[in-house]
């Protein structure tokens, strides 16, 4: 499932969420769904991320019956419609976790590294389940009130060494472990930026790491932009850095412009 050197994997988002930061809204009934899906794939998704609760700043959790209810559905139809595509259940509720495995989805992404439900790294470990495992300062309800680091790159490599550590403990297979540095979840603008220039201490650590910077804030504040779908080519410029660090997946809103910049970024690496 996770390969670190192998062409580097797009990961599409689809949010069935009433609120998500960036296109809430938007996909919440199956057909909508399935229509993102489809032109996500035909711009060269290698897989995609069914998530049905918000985690943007400030939101609030999202009961797992709820979710279950919304991206059920819609992972039933992309399995039904592309048997070999493989889907990620963005959640930190073993629950909706287990439905989703259930339903046909082939990994777990969780934001909170398995901190949010005790139960999540023991039903990955049971049912051979890949997980990515993401770094978040608190919750996504208080997550930007006052984040804070004296070395934000040494900390958060520490906090991924020890949820590693802990997946392994609960049985977790080291290929099926995958990490996130969790760039705009309890971070500052700069820390953001650190972490995008140490990415290679992230991929050191031996397991394929996720990048998400799609669309998010502090690219705006860097560009004086404010409309997240205008964060395109920021994007991809991180994409293409990501890729020159050694990142393996990129989970992004705007495949297609991130699949060229990854491509482009990787026939480059691969010549040096």
């Amino acid at each position: 499932m996770f390969n670190c050197h192998a062409r580097p994997q797009i990961m599409g988002i689809l949010n069935v969420t009433p609120d998500s930061f960036s296109d809430g809204g938007k996909f919440t009934g199956v057909a909508a769904a399935l229509r993102q899906a489809e032109l996500m794939i035909a711009e060269g998704a290698d897989m995609i991320d069914v998530g049905g609760e918000s985690t943007r700043p400030g939101s609030d959790p999202v009961p797992a019956d709820e979710q279950i209810r919304r991206v059920l559905p819609v992972i039933q139809a992309l399995k039904q419609n592309h048997p070999a595509l493989t889907i990620s259940i963005d959640t930190a509720s073993s629950a909706v976790a287990a439905a989703a495995l259930d339903a046909g989805a082939d990994l777990i992404n969780d934001i909170s590294a398995g901190l949010g439900d005790a139960e999540m790294l023991p039903l990955a470990a049971s049912r051979q389940a890949p997980i990515i495992l993401m770094h978040m300062q608190g919750t996504p309800k208080t997550m930007q009130d006052d984040p804070s680091y004296d070395n934000v790159v040494a900390e958060v490599t520490a906090a991924l060494r020890l949820r590693i550590a802990a997946a392994l403990a609960a049985g977790v297979k080291p290929e099926h472990i995958a990490i996130d540095p969790g760039i705009g979840f309890g971070k500052r603008k700069q820390d953001n930026i650190d972490l995008l220039a140490h990415l290679d201490e992230f991929v050191a650590l031996g397991y394929p790491v996720l990048l998400g910077t799609s669309r998010k804030r502090f690219m705006g504040s860097i560009c004086h932009v404010e409309a997240p779908h205008e964060l395109v080519t920021a994007t991809a410029v991180t994409t293409a850095l990501g890729v020159m660090a050694g990142v393996q997946m990129f989970r992004v809103h705007d495949v297609k412009a991130n699949r060229q910049a990854a491509d482009v970024a990787w026939a480059i690496k691969r010549a040096q």
